[in-house]
């Protein structure tokens, strides 16, 4: 019996096989569209799929749970605006692909979660089929779009609409269901080559109205206290140049979101990051670009936002403008072609804000800024999540270049305001959903897409949902540095038992003392503990330096952080006590 790494049909004698199979034609049709890496896990009924991949000169990076698979594959999409593909086994690690197919969509990541599944005339019969599911329907309320191929003949054109779905417009999730028995389906090889589709254009420009442009601009020079806020839409669109020649031309305060931080480096003396909620109150004129009025943003009112507002807001989806608050100016189309026309519109005679604007917004960052770096300077014993990311901070300042993955409650506050990004798309994070678990996922996606360092900065909680892929990491070999804050539990380990007669710990305690460091060694890597910021810095330089796999075990004061972090408003009040 031939393996099924050997195209079908094919003999020694002939140059070309005649017939080819639906394992053939998924890769040829990824390869087709410049697709080179899959993230995901085998099994039943996609092992051999995998193998082919390998086979034929594409990257398959194995996982140990399809989750973490999906949010590498994510983030592959966002850093390179090229559909990410996620491959899974079909119903129970469909569903744990799920969760990252959901995520993507719900952050504008352009992913394909492609998952076997069993026949189409099992499932809807319910003859209880191994792992048997009705996948496509499951999938279709958290993804942007969901596609099955029946016939392997259609194997082409149901990758190409999938791939334009993921990436046009808004980009998103997309679930491509592949019932077993497509994948063993043959067909005539040369039909099959015809029927491979390579997809043109599909991220076609969306210039936005002239009028739009014009109402944006007389809205924008009229304002006293204009404001540009940026959101990782922005640096999704890679108008990185355009961007920032349209705030330095302005000359118009900006506030990026904290995935777009970098876009302009976090230095730039229009940053307003150091007096947020001063700017977010006091501007009269705030223009979105790539950034949605969510929760994030308090949804554009109440008291983050002080008096009245008239927003200009840039984005592809029309459905976005009005989604919150009243939208005064409405630019549709794409990121680049609207900043573009923007800056063409702007001319020569644009007036810069008002003095009293920019110079308020200087006083505040200033004094704000002094009073950070006098919190930095202090060294207490143990260490807090201040004095450890000043550590960090002054070593990542002298490796602009290296991706930053971030997540945890305390730990993604304090680092997304005290680590300063110089570059755009180097910073990675929990994102529109502020979900716990994307850590180790992340740092995988971006090591294999970028081929440059990643550091993790994760608290012990959220490096949890994912840190066996540490082995994942060791067995790749790739540069990714990960630095645990633990103060042995969620939020923080000092919480009380409220049932001291039971025989459980606090909800929120963890193992006290734990040694992250060796779980790493145990699997090829380096581990570190460190207790000081002397430590910490000396063990980041050293691991950078190195390349390998790397993990600090950063011991921070148990008692440092605060419930949620700052979300502690989100949090239901408790009721009446006895």
């Amino acid at each position: 019996m031939s393996s099924i790494l050997e195209r079908p049909a094919a003999t020694a004698a002939e140059d070309t096989p005649k017939t080819t199979d639906g394992f053939h034609l998924v890769i040829d049709a990824l390869k087709a569209n410049d697709i080179d890496t899959i993230f995901g896990l085998v099994g039943i009924p996609i092992t051999d799929l995998a193998r082919l991949a390998q086979a034929e000169g594409m990257r398959f990076i194995g996982f140990r749970h399809e989750q973490n698979a999906g949010n590498a594959a994510a983030i592959a999409g966002y850093m390179t605006q090229k559909p990410g593909i996620c491959l899974t086994v079909s119903a129970p690690g469909f569903l744990n692909g799920l969760t990252a197919l959901a995520n993507a969509t719900t952050n504008c990541f352009p992913m394909i979660l492609i998952s076997g599944s069993s026949e189409r005339e099992i499932v809807d019969l319910q003859q209880g089929d191994y792992e048997e599911m009705d996948q496509l329907n499951a999938a279709k309320p958290f993804a942007k779009a969901a596609y099955r191929i029946n016939k392997a003949a259609d194997i082409g054109i149901g990758i190409a609409r999938a791939i334009r779905a993921a990436v046009s417009g808004r980009p998103g999730g997309v679930y491509l269901d592949l019932p077993a028995q497509l994948l063993s389906q043959t067909l005539d090889a040369e039909q099959g080559r015809k029927s491979l589709v390579r997809v043109v254009d599909p991220v076609p420009r969306q210039i936005p109205a002239p009028d739009a442009v014009k109402r944006a601009l007389e809205l924008l020079k009229g304002a006293k206290r204009p404001l540009i806020l940026l959101g990782k839409g922005a640096a999704y669109a890679q108008a990185d140049a355009d961007i920032r020649a349209l705030v330095e031309k302005t000359g118009i305060p900006y506030l990026p979101m904290s995935m777009a931080k970098g876009l302009l480096p976090d230095t730039h003396a229009q940053s307003a990051s150091a007096c947020r909620s001063f700017v977010l109150a006091e501007a009269d004129v705030v223009m979105l670009i790539g950034a949605r009025l969510n929760w994030l943003l308090s949804h554009g009112k109440g008291k983050t936002w002080g008096g009245p507002k008239q927003f200009i807001q840039i984005d592809i989806s029309p459905t976005e403008i009005d989604s919150n608050v009243a939208i005064a100016a409405p630019l549709i189309g794409d990121i680049g072609s609207c900043v573009s026309a923007l800056l063409a519109g702007i001319g020569s005679g644009f007036a810069k804000p008002d003095a009293a604007w920019t110079g308020a917004i200087a006083e505040r960052r200033e004094k704000n800024m002094a009073k950070m770096a006098a919190t930095l300077e202090k060294n207490p014993s143990p260490m807090n999540y201040h004095s450890a990311l000043r550590a960090i901070r002054d070593v990542l300042k002298t490796h602009p270049d290296i991706n930053v993955v971030n997540e945890g409650a305390n730990a993604l506050d304090f680092t997304r305001s005290i680590v300063d990004m110089y570059q755009p798309r180097k910073r990675f994070d929990a994102g529109t959903w502020g979900i716990m678990g994307i850590g180790m996922g992340y740092s995988i996606g971006a090591a294999v897409t970028s081929g440059l360092p990643v550091v993790a900065i994760e608290g012990d909680s959220a490096f949890g949902f994912s840190g066996m892929e540490l082995e994942t990491i060791c067995r790749y070999h790739l540069p990714v540095t990960t630095i645990i804050f633990n103060n042995n539990g969620v939020y923080k380990g000092s919480d009380p038992n409220l049932n001291p007669k039971g025989p459980d710990v606090p909800v929120t305690a963890f193992v006290k003392g734990a040694r992250y460091d060796k779980m790493i060694e145990a699997f090829g890597g380096v581990g570190y503990n460190a207790a000081t910021p002397a430590e910490l810095g000396k063990a980041l330089s050293e691991a950078i330096a190195a390349g390998k796999p790397a993990l600090i075990n950063a011991v921070i004061d148990e008692a440092a952080g605060t419930e949620s972090g700052r979300l502690i408003n989100l949090n239901p009040k408790k009721g009446a006590t006895k």
